[in-house]
C-alpha cells in the first residue's frame, strides 16, 4: 500500500456512498492502518449528489480537509456524470470506477482520461439482482477492493459480515457478501 490512499467518493443521497466510505475506512483500521472517513453534505433530500471522502494509509493522517486530488474516485451513479466532474483533480495514476453498463473505453473517453485505470461494474444490476434493492455501495467495495488492490476479499467480507451482523438478519448479510464477491469477480478493468 503506498503512503497515502485517498478516496472520493460520488454519488446521490440514500445509494450508501457514506457507508461504503466507512466501510472501507473500517476495513482498513483492521489491517491496522490509520483512516480518516467524512461526507460532505448539507440537507439534501433523498437523489441529491453528495460526496464523502475516505483516507487511509500505514502512517499517522494529519490533514482534516475534503481530498481534491483522489487516487481513486468511484461514482455509484452514472448519471453524475453529465452534471458532476467526477474526474476533478484526480491523480495521473488514479483510478476511476463507475456503476454503470458501459466499458472501461467508453467511460475512459466519456471522461476524458489521458492515464490511469478505468474500471466498470454494473453494481445497481448486482444489487437489483441480490439485494432486490438498487443500492449499489457494496457491490462498488468489492470493485474498488479489486481495481486498486487495496485489499483482498477476504477482509472486506470479514469486516462487512461483522458490521452488517449487528443489525441485519443472516439474509441480509449473505446478499450483501454476494453482491461484494460478485462486484469482485465482475469488474472489469482498463489501464
Amino acid at each position: 500500500m503506498q503512503q497515502l490512499t485517498e478516496i472520493r467518493w460520488h454519488a446521490r443521497a440514500g445509494q450508501g456512498a457514506v457507508t461504503a466510505a466507512k466501510l472501507v475506512a473500517e476495513t482498513a483500521l483492521e489491517l491496522d492502518q490509520y483512516i480518516q472517513a467524512m461526507p460532505e453534505y448539507g440537507p439534501e433530500r433523498m437523489g441529491a449528489p453528495i460526496q464523502a471522502f475516505t483516507r487511509i494509509s500505514p502512517q499517522p493522517i494529519e490533514i482534516h480537509c475534503n481530498i481534491e486530488n483522489p487516487n481513486v474516485v468511484v461514482v455509484l451513479d452514472e448519471s453524475l456524470l453529465a452534471t458532476v466532474d467526477v474526474a476533478r483533480g484526480v491523480t495521473e495514476d488514479g483510478v476511476v470506477i463507475v456503476n454503470t453498463c458501459k466499458t472501461p473505453g467508453q467511460i475512459r473517453t466519456e471522461l476524458g482520461l489521458d492515464s490511469g485505470k478505468v474500471a466498470c461494474i454494473d453494481a445497481s444490476g448486482i444489487a437489483l439482482d441480490t439485494l432486490k434493492r438498487d443500492i449499489p455501495n457494496t457491490p462498488m467495495i468489492g470493485a474498488l477492493a479489486k481495481a486498486t488492490g487495496l485489499f483482498d476479499l477476504r477482509p472486506v467480507i470479514d469486516h462487512l459480515q461483522k458490521t452488517f451482523g449487528k443489525k441485519f438478519t443472516q439474509d441480509v448479510i449473505d446478499a450483501n457478501v454476494a453482491c461484494v464477491t460478485r462486484a469482485y469477480e465482475e469488474v472489469a478493468i482498463d489501464g
